[in-house]
This record gives C-alpha cells, structure tokens and sequence, in this order.
C-alpha cells in the first residue's frame, strides 16, 4: 500500500505547479489511466473473444488497484488531506450532505462526479443497445458428412458448427442488458471516498472508449472487403 501511495504523492506533486490543491486528484486519474493502458492487450483478446462476459478479467484485475485507492483515502494519512476543489478526496456522499447539503461546495463536487459518470453509463447503455440491435442472427449449420476424422460439433473441412439460433438470442440479450450495469458505478460511486469515485469514472470511461475504438477496428476490413 505504501508503494501506491507513494506513486500516487509523486504524481500529485509533478502536476501540483499547474493544478494546484486539485493535482492528487488529477495524479489518480492518471494513475488509472496507466492501469487501464497496461490492461489494454487483455481488454483487446477478451473483446475478440466475442462473448458477453469476455470483459470480466480486466475488471477483476483491477479489484487490488480499487481496494489500494478505497483503503488509502479511508485510512491512510498522507493522501487525506488532499482535496478535489471544495471536497477532500477523502470524503464521502454522505458526508457531503452533512457538511453543507447537496448544492453545498462538497455537495456540488459530488454531484458532478456522480453526472459524469451518469454521462459514462448512458453511452455505454446506447451502444450496447445498438451492438445487440445489429448483430445477425445467423441460423445455425449442421454439421455435414458421418463425422469421421472430426471432433464433435465439427462441420465440413473440420470447421466448428454455428451457434444455435438460441444461443445467439441469448448473446444478443445479453449485450442489450450488461452495458446498464454501467449504472450501478453511480451507487458505489456515492458509498465509497471521492478518490475511489474518481478511480471508477475514470475506468468505466476507458472501457467505454475502448470497446468503441475496438469495434471501430473490427469493422475495417469488413467494409473494406465488401467495397471490394
């Protein structure tokens, strides 16, 4: 933990000539930026994976990156009293409230917090809509010949069957339903240390980007090979 947060001072005080009291903030934000760049290549196999839960294992990788956050501006000491212009980093929602109620100067900090990542959440919400409204429903291609020299669930020339119709239904569904759970970042965002809350905007934005500049990507060579 001291690692991390040592990191995280050095950043601060690299960024505090231009950004003053606000650069510890601006250092987690690109500490998380960092994280989710080393992340990248993970990110880029699971989206190839092509399945609806591909995305878990950088998520899950990152949990000891969010605990290190949660636990240093919960409990640690150096980092403390570092702030986001009127609110301590180490502050939460409810505490807030207390301090000068939902317009007041923490309140305000908190809420601009909790409006980008609502901001976050619906762009991921529409493209997945938009991703599970175009993807094809392909029916399924039994397999040919008696299976001789072949695994099962193996077609012709040895080439693994298509999904089930059912199968991509279920796909499909579920890349319509998993991009709204982007919104449950708000509820945790409001429970946890402004600095954790940081840390979530920030990821939840690159894994939004990220898809998005994949996808982007996976879509070349197929327009490129159609005009052709």
């Amino acid at each position: 933990m001291s690692v991390f947060t040592h990191l995280v001072a050095e950043l601060g005080r690299l960024l505090e000539p231009v950004l003053a009291e606000s650069a510890t903030a601006a250092a987690i934000v690109l500490f998380t930026l960092l994280v989710r760049f080393a992340l990248y290549p993970l990110g880029r196999a699971a989206f190839r994976a092509a399945t609806p839960g591909a995305g878990c294992l950088p998520m899950l990788l990152q949990l000891p990156v969010f605990y290190l956050m949660y636990q240093s501006f919960s409990s640690g000491d150096e980092l403390l009293g570092h702030r986001l212009f009127a609110a301590p980093l180490g502050a939460r929602w409810s505490g807030a409230l207390e301090a000068g109620g939902v317009f007041g100067p923490q309140g305000l900090v908190f809420l601009g917090l909790f409006a980008a990542i609502a901001v976050v959440a619906a762009w991921s919400a529409v493209r997945g809509r938009r991703a599970a409204a175009a993807a094809p429903v392909v029916a399924p291609v039994p397999p040919k010949g008696n299976g001789k020299g072949k695994g099962q669930g193996q077609g012709a020339g040895g080439a693994l069957a298509a999904p089930t119709a059912e199968q991509l239904a279920t796909m499909r569904k579920l890349g319509g339903v998993l991009p709204l759970l982007s919104f449950g970042t708000l509820i945790t965002a409001a429970v946890v240390p402004l600095a954790a809350g940081l840390y979530l905007l920030t990821t939840t934005a690159w894994s939004v980007a990220e898809r998005a500049w994949l996808q982007r990507r996976a879509a070349r060579p197929t327009t490129g090979g159609a005009a052709a």
